[in-house]
């Protein structure tokens, strides 16, 4: 967490190429691009021990012996990553802060814009923790899981996307552009909340939830 603050921090306020300061305009769009690269990495690192850690220790059984359903378990899992992300990204709101009062005049940022985009961020920061879960459930070693994670959560978010602009594909580019992780995030991010792209990532985050409960079904 600190990594990923320090990171951003930098990345926004100290490195010329991608300072804010210097690019003359109030727009957080450099952060909302950015974000999501680091959060591939970050919520894998979160979730990678939620479960194989448990599986590696015994505790799973135990916990399972419980009166709490598999889906409990996996909800309160989740929450809790997600949560815990959410905490992570607050203190950026200083950066809004920030661009809000050293605009000309004061205020002149696209509110809407940035609220959107927080929008989508925090759902697909949902989304990453869900694939975490899931991919946390495969075995007791919490480096696959990690390794696993970023990756399935990197070929949703960027690989879709780069299968879409193969020419070769087809229409079938078209529907592979809409299943693309960054389109739904960056429609979010104009300003308006459109319901089919909430909808469409909490319908991920539901279907790998529900992965991760029928792989604990299978192992256990």
């Amino acid at each position: 967490m600190g990594v990923f603050l320090t990171a951003m921090g930098l990345l926004l306020w100290v490195f010329p190429d991608t300072s804010l300061l210097e690019s003359g305009y109030a727009d957080m769009g450099t952060f909302f691009n950015l974000t999501p690269y680091l959060l591939l990495f970050l919520v894998p690192a979160i979730t990678m021990r939620s479960i194989a850690d448990e599986v590696r220790l015994g505790a799973l059984e135990w916990l399972l012996t419980k009166p709490v359903s598999r889906w409990g378990i996996i909800g309160g899992k989740f929450l809790a990553s997600w949560l815990l992300v959410v905490i992570v990204l607050l203190p950026t709101l200083i950066y809004y802060i920030s661009l809000y009062k050293l605009g000309s005049p004061v205020g002149n940022i696209d509110s809407a814009g940035v609220f959107g985009s927080y929008t989508g961020l925090v759902l697909l920061a949902g989304v990453f923790v869900a694939i975490g879960l899931w991919a946390s459930s495969f075995n007791d070693n919490q480096v696959v899981a990690f390794v696993l994670g970023v990756f399935v959560s990197f070929l949703l978010y960027v690989g879709l996307s780069a299968l879409a602009n193969l020419s070769v594909l087809g229409s079938i580019s078209y529907y592979l552009s809409l299943l693309a992780l960054d389109e739904q995030y960056r429609s979010l991010g104009r300003g308006v909340i459109d319901s089919r792209n909430v909808i469409y990532l909490i319908s991920v985050i539901l279907l790998f939830l529900l992965l991760t409960t029928n792989r604990l079904k299978s192992t256990l």
